[in-house]
């Protein structure tokens, strides 16, 4: 009978391979990257002795946290394609658990590395699966010094001192290095070195000097924001240089990121794709144009309660305004329940609460009159703070998480309607 903790990187490598078999890629990765530890945690006499085994797959911290309740389901998983494997040489028990390394990273009291590889990876792969010119209309030598000393730089060819020579020979005089050779330059160390630097690329790359095109500029904006926001940063509008938008990198503000992220899986549970478009206007405004945050959040409601009144057949008038537009939701929805006894704890805070959820939105398009875009200003007028913007977008993101939540679980107990109603244009 062997001591399973012995040569486990053979159980291990097999577990893997079934894992990644089953569609368990997860599951796999984790298997694959962590450090494993056998413990033996107790011994039991029956049938001739068999030990207890605790086997810890060390990761990561930051990536450990990222699992949060998926955890448990990994474990169950790398179990029980470990339990063929390994009771083909022991009778011991084990059971697998995924925990966070422990180590002292060098210098661990000054901020961490917070852009992972993996993030960075993700971005690249999208600018050449979509064939995008880093560069834009500047030559790939004039691109990179606006970012970097290249004359301090070595030179890969020694016919040159420095790296703005041969990157000029090698681009642009021969073109005989690959489109795609900025993103494994060792000198210039986008996917290894400092976020900042790598930030700052992603911003230079969609700089109006860089990119004129402000329409091409914004989606390249979303496209890089679906991938940093998960590591807590995104692109915001910093200022804009004849009339296009610049931009800088920027960590999110706590409840404005919350706001932002719980409004996404609303969209999504809508499968609202104009909602998708007003919420990145939001979280690109938040901080930089409170007044056009605010006036988009009015705005998101009102797709809110148009998407929801339309999957439930129920027409309206192009031309409702927001309050006639939550009132109607409020009726079909249902929102103030009649079935609360009076006699129940709080029955009458619970209506108050619902009867303001629903005046909620008429504050919202009065504030977006008196300080939201889209109206003219005489010159002493003065505009609100991001604040009173976060204030706003973290009201209308409660309103439309608990009317969708609603329309869900009205639609779970009732029949949905055979046919989506068009809206009238009455």
């Amino acid at each position: 009978m062997k001591d399973i903790s012995e040569d486990p990187e053979q159980y291990l490598a097999a577990a893997t391979e079934m894992l990644a078999a089953e569609g368990m890629g997860e599951a796999a990765e984790i298997l694959r990257r962590s450090t494993p530890r056998f413990e033996e945690t107790g011994f039991d006499n029956w049938n001739g002795g068999t030990a207890i085994w605790k086997i810890y797959l060390l990761i990561e911290p930051a990536e450990y946290s990222k699992l949060g309740t998926r955890r448990e389901g990994i474990e169950e998983q790398i179990s029980a394609r470990l339990k063929p494997v390994i009771e083909q040489y022991t009778s011991d028990w084990f059971s697998v658990i995924v925990a966070p390394s422990v180590a002292i990273r060098e210098n661990w009291r000054e901020p961490a590395e917070d852009l992972p590889i993996k993030t960075r990876q993700n971005i690249v792969d999208g600018l050449r699966l979509n064939s995008v010119v880093w560069n834009g209309r500047l030559d790939e030598v004039e691109f990179l010094q606006r970012l970097f000393d290249l004359q301090k730089l070595r030179s890969h060819d020694s016919r040159y001192k420095d790296a703005a020579g041969d990157i000029w020979q090698h681009r642009i005089n021969n073109s005989d290095w690959d489109d795609d050779w900025v993103y494994g330059d060792t000198r210039l160390s986008l996917l290894n070195g400092p976020s900042e630097q790598f930030l700052r690329f992603l911003c230079e790359i969609v700089h109006p000097v860089v990119r004129p095109d402000r329409n091409e500029a914004l989606g390249l904006v979303q496209q890089f924001n679906d991938q940093l926001r998960r590591e807590g940063w995104h692109l915001v509008e910093e200022e804009r240089i004849a009339g296009r938008p610049r931009f800088v990198a920027k960590r999110f503000q706590g409840t404005s990121a919350r706001s932002v992220s719980r409004a996404r899986t609303v969209a999504d549970a809508l499968d609202a794709a104009w909602m998708q478009k007003e919420i990145e206007r939001l979280e690109l405004s938040v901080e930089r144009d409170p007044a056009l945050a605010i006036g988009t959040a009015k705005e998101l409601v009102e797709s809110c309660c148009k998407s929801i009144l339309s999957k439930r057949g129920i027409q309206f008038s192009q031309k409702a305004d927001l309050p006639e537009l939550t009132k109607l939701l409020a009726k079909e929805l249902k929102l103030v329940p009649e079935g609360i006894a009076d006699e129940a704890k709080g029955a009458e805070t619970v209506r108050l609460i619902l009867r303001n959820l629903g005046s909620l939105t008429q504050y919202l398009a009065q504030l977006r009159g008196l300080y939201g875009s889209g109206h003219g200003r005489d010159g002493k007028h003065r505009g609100l703070e991001p604040r009173h913007a976060r204030l706003a977008v973290g009201a209308a993101v409660a309103f439309i998480d608990f009317v969708t939540d609603t329309h869900h679980r009205r639609s779970e107990t009732s029949a949905p309607p055979n046919t989506v109603a068009e809206e009238t244009t009455a």
